[in-house]
């Protein structure tokens, strides 16, 4: 949280500018006045982190945001777009350990308040789908079935792991997303409490994202989810049946081609 705009001097036209060292976060500006630079630094970042993406609250108001590009202000985020639920911009870092973005507070009359807040996420290649991104195509939507490689390294990296069954299935046609109801028998992993039990029944369930385009459908049996979370939603990835799973991965085992213990 950054805190206020209104907190400079009011003659001040010097621009602001913060660091922040997380391959992930978020950032809150309040009555936005003038501009703010904002350097993203992660401490442990490498080459693979190519590719920034942007997600603004829902109540995102206030200013623009622009990413830096060899002296030129490129827009990323116009405050118009910050209204739209789901929308994530994603644009190539050309230097990946320092990413600058600048804040343009838009012009107003008052000083009701406005808060320009968002979170971002330093992202590698290989979580990326297309460069267009197709909304939020940033997400391991494969819609295709994992290979035996893709799948025994899928429990081993993945964000979330967890057996369970489809309770339902439904779509946003206008973010060209679907959401897959999981009812879980078993959470052997999970990046955050995405995965919760339901305080009535006791059950645990939690809810996953994948591209309409995949062509996700209700079908009973028991499946293993994987995946990851990208702004605190969880995305498919590989999700073979149970069985299946088990098959690939006790075969790997008794030969020790398992890159890690399930």
């Amino acid at each position: 949280s950054l805190g206020s705009g209104l907190s400079r001097e009011p003659r001040s036209r010097a621009v602001e500018q913060v660091h922040l060292r997380c391959t992930e976060g978020s950032l809150e500006w309040m009555y936005p006045a003038r501009a703010l630079r904002v350097v993203l630094e992660p401490n442990l970042s490498s080459a693979q982190h190519t590719t920034v993406c942007i997600k603004p609250a829902s109540d995102f108001q206030g200013a623009s945001i622009y990413v830096e590009r060899a002296g030129q202000l490129h827009l990323v985020l116009s405050e118009a777009q910050g209204a739209r639920p789901h929308h994530v911009s994603c644009f190539s870092a050309h230097r990946p350990q320092r990413v600058a973005l600048f804040l343009q507070a838009s012009p107003q009359r008052d000083i009701s308040r406005r808060t320009a807040s968002f979170q971002y996420e330093l992202l590698g290649n290989q979580s990326i789908s297309g460069p267009d991104f197709k909304k939020m195509a940033l997400a391991e939507a494969m819609c295709r079935p994992c290979d035996n490689v893709e799948l025994l390294m899928a429990i081993c990296s993945s964000d979330f792991v967890v057996k369970g069954s489809i309770r339902n299935v439904s779509h946003d046609s206008e973010n060209h997303m679907s959401q897959v109801d999981v009812s879980v028998q078993r959470v052997y992993r999970q990046k955050n409490r995405i995965f919760q039990q339901d305080e009535g029944s006791g059950e645990w369930r939690g809810p996953i994202r994948t591209l309409q385009q995949c062509k996700v459908k209700k079908g009973g049996g028991d499946f293993l989810f994987t995946g990851n979370e990208h702004f605190g939603e969880a995305w498919l990835g590989c999700a073979p049946r149970f069985k299946d799973f088990m098959f690939v991965y006790q075969a790997a085992r008794e030969r020790g081609a398992n890159p890690c213990e399930f």
